[in-house]
């Protein structure tokens, strides 16, 4: 039991890091779109216009997959707390972690 709660602190741990940094990568898109749109608004020729788009959408992109990790991580945390200490260690919680930990990934 003491083995499982050192795990699930150490796995709310990295939990609670992912989020700080998917948080700080938000902002950063966020100034991403911010000087996208500065550099729209001087007004170049039409051509110039169609990369611009193009990385707008992604940074869209990215931001909505950064809003869809940090709620997973929430929910994962959540997850931790409402555990069962008194349940066996047999690497569920492990093999749950692996599809977030692709996720984060991309």
């Amino acid at each position: 039991m003491e083995t499982k709660v050192s795990y699930l602190s150490d796995l709310k741990f990295n939990l609670e890091t992912w989020i700080r940094e998917l948080k700080f990568h938000a902002k950063e898109m966020e100034t991403f779109k911010q000087k996208l749109e500065d550099i729209a608004a001087r007004g170049y020729n039409p051509e110039a216009f169609k990369p611009l788009e193009m990385f707008a959408n992604r940074i869209e992109l990215e931001k909505d997959a950064i809003s869809k990790l940090i709620h997973r991580c929430k929910r994962k945390i959540h997850n931790i707390e409402i555990a069962d200490m008194t349940e066996s260690i047999d690497g569920r919680l492990l093999y749950e972690q692996r599809p977030l930990r692709d996720d984060i990934k991309t």
